[in-house]
């Protein structure tokens, strides 16, 4: 049983597929999410079905991976079985965890009710929503100061997501206001991206951080470092500086905490609450059960946790699918540690511009921009997903037009509660 559809666990899954198991998916969504393009979702750039996929289609001519939509919520390892929403349990033989995260407030409540998170592709619609009515209401507001209190964005956090996500509205922005919005000016706008540490990019080299704030002050966006957000209400943010920001839209990328249905004690987590693993990606004192992604504690090869990013997670699923086909086959003592293998890093600030580090290498500029183009295609899934995403990007590029502005807003779907009780 493997509980969660991101990269860890879709990995796992797909590495199981065709072998002599069977092995049951759960997940509280019917699709994968492609979660590193989140960020263009919420900017207009793509649509929300480009970048999913429905886990039903990914395993449909598979005789021994089957899905299920549900959530766990608690798990008995004694009796091997899970919990479910809905109220059945499920058994299984071995669990492999891959919840996944969410974001993290820091116990901070003023800021998970005031601020707009990007981790679900329901989180990336409704801030597109959020950014697209914000324009609306300046536009037919009659005050200046209240148009540009509309037209400032705060995007809390400097990482991958924060960095990306702000380049991106700055073009947005860029591109519409004063042609689709005549009635506004360009002038009127601001994206404010504020971050803790002295610099941007904490996870890269320091020299592409450095390029990477540059850039990003060059196409006109605020970049406040060795700052947080401490509060924020319907209208205006303070941070740690003592600078009060009116503004009625701050986007959360600042940080994340894991996910997991174990209900462990405290002693087997660490200090970032994800559960503490053995070498062999085994919760401790549990052999029949994997934790992998950013639920899993695994330590990097030159100490400290692996970062919750893509790649360790579907490195991880892939190991653990080989050390349960290697138990099946009983071939326990052939499977070695796991070991990650760092393939690089990388995120882009906006057109022709993105920052990579692989292997030591490091590209900035166009090269950085074409690589991450290249890889970010590659690991979509679908091949009408890869089209898609290459025609938008293409004709963004081209006509430097995003047409996907649209306001969508929906009522809940009682049958889609009744399906899976917890959202």
């Amino acid at each position: 049983m493997i509980v969660g559809g991101g990269f860890a666990g879709l990995a796992c899954a797909r590495a199981l597929d065709g072998k002599d198991v069977d092995v049951l998916l759960l997940d509280r969504h019917n699709f994968h999410v492609f979660s590193p393009l989140l960020y263009q979702v919420a900017t207009a750039l793509l649509n929300p079905s480009d970048i999913a996929y429905p886990f039903r289609s990914i395993f449909r001519r598979s005789r021994n991976v089957r899905f299920r939509q549900a959530t766990v919520v608690s798990t008995d390892p004694e009796n091997r079985t899970v919990r479910l929403a809905a109220g059945d349990d499920v058994a299984y033989d071995s669990l492999v965890v891959a919840t996944g995260s969410a974001n993290d407030y820091f116990a901070n409540q003023t800021l998970a009710e005031h601020t707009l998170g990007m981790k679900t592709l329901a989180e990336a619609l409704g801030l597109r929503n959020h950014i697209l009515a914000s324009l609306e209401l300046a536009a037919r507001s009659a005050s200046a100061e209240e148009r540009r209190t509309c037209l400032t964005f705060v995007v809390a956090g400097g990482g991958p997501t924060g960095v990306e996500f702000a380049g991106a509205l700055a073009e947005l922005l860029h591109l519409v206001l004063g042609r689709d919005y005549p009635e506004l000016r360009r002038e009127d706008a601001r994206v404010v991206l504020v971050e803790g540490l002295d610099r941007l990019l904490g996870q890269f080299a320091p020299p592409l951080g450095t390029y990477a704030e540059r850039t990003l002050k060059d196409r006109g966006i605020e970049v406040r470092t060795g700052t947080l957000v401490e509060k924020a209400d319907d209208d205006h943010v303070v941070l740690s500086t003592g600078e009060q920001v009116p503004t009625r839209t701050v986007v959360w990328s600042a940080g994340v905490r894991p996910v997991d249905p174990l209900g462990v004690d405290d002693d087997r987590r660490s200090r970032s609450r994800r559960l503490r693993v053995d070498p062999f990606l085994r919760l401790e004192g549990a052999a029949d059960v994997h934790v992998i992604g950013d639920a899993a504690a695994v330590q990097a090869n030159g100490g400290g946790e692996l970062p919750m990013l893509s790649p360790p997670a579907m490195q991880a699923g892939r190991y653990v699918a080989r050390a349960i086909t290697a138990r099946v086959e009983g071939d326990d003592a052939g499977i070695p540690p796991f070991r990650y293998v760092d393939k690089g890093t990388m995120a882009t600030i906006g057109r022709r511009s993105a920052v990579a580090d692989i292997h030591g290498l490091r590209l900035r500029g166009s090269l950085g921009w074409l690589t991450w183009l290249f890889v970010h295609i590659y690991y979509l899934i679908g091949f009408r997903n890869r089209a898609v995403v290459l025609a938008s990007w293409s004709w963004n590029y081209l006509r430097r037009d995003r047409p996907i502005r649209l306001i969508l807003r929906s009522r809940s779907d009682r049958l889609t509660t009744e399906v899976d009780p917890v959202d």
